[in-house]
């Protein structure tokens, strides 16, 4: 391959910005780090901005417009220079994609915003509508494996669908496409899955007595179904419903969906020692 050739493969590949989210960054890096396994695999160039910080919705949900602003420009700033920004979070490329063109609306920031938004998308929804993600034989080999040796986990899994992934951007069938290219795995719908978990950002903290018995719900759920494995998409879910779980002593493990889907889900489950 001549030097030009090598300058438009690269160039040919989609730049993205991998928007980390708060949760992954302070409790589970390697979600992001499955994040970005999964986009290389898909042909893409990853960067991580070192200014992100947060997407803002804590701030814009408790009525905090002047933070919100700040930190929406802030984001906007170190992600609009990318062909697209991804997350792997429903909640958090909610509020990039659908939320910041609302709090700029009739601002001299508005098209700017608008232009942001359109890049955005949840890490689920970006590999299947926007990459047509297939797993790499080679690339989807743990170091050390034989390179012909793809992801499988053998495992019973039933997946619990977020509700600002479901609900602002229409993730639900994405995940399961993806999961089902998995070696191994057997999925297992719970019912009421898409009832929320009782996380909801701020409501758990505004209304505890409620957010605590819809988390109880969704455990039995989730115990009812008889899957040894809980994955969703957002960590806010995942780290409501594996708390409750592990105080009514429930024998599930739970993954957030990147991790499973690079062969990054052999270590301890969110909320294990």
């Amino acid at each position: 391959m001549s030097s030009g050739d090598l300058e438009s493969e690269v160039k040919a590949k989609p730049h993205v910005g991998l928007f980390v989210t708060c949760l992954v960054d302070f409790y589970r890096p390697n979600v992001g780090f499955a994040a970005i396994a999964l986009l290389e695999q898909s042909g893409c160039t990853v960067s991580v901005p070192e200014s992100q910080t947060c997407c803002g919705q804590p701030a814009y949900n408790s009525g905090d417009q002047k933070s919100t602003l700040d930190i929406a420009i802030q984001t906007i700033e170190a992600f609009e220079r990318f062909d697209y920004i991804v997350a792997p979070s429903g909640s958090c490329a909610g509020m990039l994609k659908t939320h910041y063109p609302e709090i700029f609306a009739g601002t001299a920031l508005e098209k700017r915003a608008l232009a942001f938004s359109e890049k955005v998308f949840e890490l689920t929804s970006f590999l299947v509508d926007e990459l047509a993600y297939e797993p790499v034989a080679e690339l989807n080999a743990k170091p050390g494996a034989n390179s012909s040796e793809t992801n499988t986990f053998n495992e019973s899994i039933t997946y619990h669908d977020s509700c600002a992934g479901l609900r602002e951007l229409n993730i639900k069938q994405q995940p399961r496409d993806l999961l089902a290219k998995v070696d191994g795995l057997k999925l297992i719908e719970m019912d009421d899955t898409e009832v929320c978990c009782g996380f909801g950002g701020t409501f758990c903290v505004k209304f505890p007595d409620i957010s605590e018995r819809m988390v109880t719900d969704k455990a039995a759920l989730v115990q009812q179904s008889g899957a040894g494995v809980l994955a969703g998409g957002d960590m806010g879910c995942l780290l409501n419903i594996s708390g409750r779980i592990k105080r009514v002593n429930a024998d599930v493990r739970v993954y957030h969906v990147a991790e499973i889907l690079a062969g990054m889900a052999d270590g301890p489950g969110i909320g294990d020692a």
